[in-house]
């Protein structure tokens, strides 16, 4: 599609398309900012907030405009919390915090379903990533505990490119809920798992056949997004210069999903219930409406 040269986008990791826009978060940082790109790969603008985040790592846009920043790396194990920030386009932002219920974890990839409910998915080694969401609804005043819902397994798949070789190839980094929801992927260093999203449950199309896309070679792919026709796959690399890079995927039917053994998400009951992710999603936006530039620390 084009090639980023701004020096600000050395370690972009988590992408969304925006019709026409194109928007980026960099790893760390010290202030969230999401950088605006038009069609040239040109930063237009910077939608910031004063709040310092721990390591960014994705990227969601959820159905009311709002930026989900997943500020969920954790490289060396040693964070108490992770969260996530809401972030609208006037600066406004929010910060959620959450705890793991089974220790500490590395986690660069985000799905935010169409009624709001936010997805973690963990980069393990071994390929056998957690997914954990809100146990309860998020708070923005205390940490919220999060739970163990299901996990992904991948395997190696022999595409080249990207770092740690075989290991490179089942690390998570990054993934996204298509613009009307009929669409999940995930992606490693290499390959993209597009999942066909039945009724708007995420997690019931984590568990299902996915359709692998190799993707590009590039020397550390992170971010991933669905294009504008929320089909197609867009996908970039830390590194500048770095292109950003259109990827037809040959999307899965929601009607011909069948289990798989690449993906096992079944692990709570009434994880994903219709009726706590619309409590989710209230909570969350009515928080965001009343709250302005939360600054506190993660560390």
């Amino acid at each position: 599609m084009c090639t980023v040269t701004d020096p600000r986008l050395a370690e972009s990791s988590g992408l969304v398309v925006d019709g026409s826009r194109l928007l980026t978060v960099n790893d760390g940082g010290d202030a969230l900012e999401v950088f605006v790109l038009d069609g040239s790969c040109r930063v237009t603008s910077v939608i910031t907030s004063p709040v310092d985040p721990y390591d960014v790592e994705d990227l969601a846009r959820a159905a009311d405009g709002t930026l989900w920043l997943a500020d969920t790396g954790d490289n060396d194990r040693d964070r108490d919390t992770v969260a996530l920030h809401a972030l609208r386009e006037d600066g406004q932002s929010v910060l959620f915090r959450f705890t793991y219920p089974d220790g500490r974890h590395d986690a660069e990839a985000l799905l935010l379903d169409p009624a709001g409910r936010p997805y973690l998915l963990t980069k393990e080694p071994l390929g056998r990533a957690g997914i954990y969401t809100p146990s309860t609804a998020p708070s923005a005043e205390s940490s919220t505990p999060l739970e163990r819902v299901g996990e992904l397994e991948l395997l190696p798949t022999g595409t080249p490119g990207g770092p740690l070789g075989e290991i490179g190839q089942v690390l998570i980094t990054g993934a996204a809920v298509s613009p009307d929801g009929a669409l999940a992927v995930v992606r490693t260093y290499t390959d993209a798992y597009v999942y066909a999203v039945p009724d708007g449950d995420v997690l019931a199309a984590l568990a299902a056949e996915p359709v692998r896309v190799a993707l590009p070679t590039a020397t550390q792919g992170e971010a991933i997004a669905f294009a504008a026709n929320g089909r197609d796959l867009v996908v970039s690399s830390e590194g500048v210069p770095f292109d950003i890079t259109l990827v037809p995927a040959l999307a899965p039917s929601a009607s011909t999903a069948a289990p798989s053994p690449t993906g096992s998400a079944s692990d709570a009951e009434d994880g994903n219930s219709p009726g706590t992710n619309l409590a989710i999603a209230a909570v969350l936006a009515a928080v965001l409406v009343g709250v302005y530039g939360v600054s506190r620390r993660r560390r």
